[in-house]
């Protein structure tokens, strides 16, 4: 079946989604470090402060472009699919559907790369190659995997906040000025839906690092390890409030994050498109 007018093929999400995620996360890598050590249990100044944020960013980079790809690639497709036989009244449900879909495939690269990126943030290890050793010695190849659950249950309700809001504003913005939007102006869509969906969705990132900053000792069991139970020894610990933490520099990060990853999205994916790069691929 020939693909609908400013639908992107393969190799244009893949390149497109990419770009926008390298560029993302080096651009707004400190505040993601900030954040992770605002959560930690140990406290934001034992686990490094001001010092180092630039730790893990050679796992970030690694996993960026990839992880990024994958969810892109998945989101479009599943959309185009889904939209061509669903009612228009339920396209909020298929952008749920689709973004759902794109965060599973996500994930499998992500995590990874996402326990080793937290773990250098939070000072457990002092150099990449150190803290892959140090990871697969105490727990193996699934320990890369530690907090799996923990992401997608975290970034699925993000997502299914994140995309009907960016959708609708794009469609309404477009019906509004009476042409197809800018770049610049999904950049500003994608800050609003993300700003949102962070801060609803803080106590859920809180527990996904304890999760995966949890390691095991010489016969020790981890000291975070389900969501739920997580969830509540936090609360019971600590308080609520405790949920929230980071959520300021969260927001701020996911608010701009959402300008740059989904504006340089759609400006990559809107000029490969138009140059008709990849068209025969």
């Amino acid at each position: 079946m020939p693909r609908e007018a400013g639908t992107p093929n393969t190799s244009q999400c893949l390149a497109a989604g990419g770009f926008a995620g390298m560029a993302v996360d080096v651009a707004l890598f400190p505040l993601d470090t900030i954040k992770t050590r605002l959560q930690a249990k140990a406290g934001f100044i034992a686990s490094g402060g001001f010092r180092g944020i630039y730790s893990g960013l050679s796992s970030a980079v690694i996993g960026s472009s990839p992880g990024a790809a994958m969810f892109f690639l998945t989101y479009e497709q599943v959309k185009a699919a889904s939209e061509r036989n669903v009612s228009k009244k339920y396209q909020p449900f298929v952008h749920m559907f689709a973004a759902s879909a794109g965060e599973i495939a996500a994930c499998l690269v992500r995590v990874p790369t996402e326990v080793i990126k937290q773990r250098l943030q939070a000072k457990h290890h002092a150099s990449l190659s150190g803290a892959i050793r140090g990871t697969y010695s105490a727990e193996g190849l699934l320990g890369f995997y530690r907090g799996y659950l923990t992401q997608v249950v975290r970034e699925i309700p993000f997502t299914c906040i994140q995309f009907p809001i960016y959708e609708y504003l794009k469609q309404s913005h477009t019906l509004r000025q009476g042409r197809p939007i800018k770049s610049w102006e999904a950049a500003v869509c994608g800050s609003l839906a993300g700003g949102t969906a962070a801060a609803l969705t803080t106590p859920l990132d809180v527990v996904k690092t304890r999760v995966m900053l949890s390691t095991k000792g010489m016969g020790a069991h981890l000291e975070y390890s389900g969501i739920v139970s997580t969830l509540t020894r936090i609360a019971r610990e600590e308080g609520m409030r405790a949920l929230f933490s980071g959520i300021v520099p969260r927001t701020i990060w996911i608010s701009v994050g959402g300008f740059v990853f989904l504006g340089s999205y759609e400006k990559v994916k809107s000029m490969l498109i138009e140059a008709g790069v990849f068209e025969h691929q």
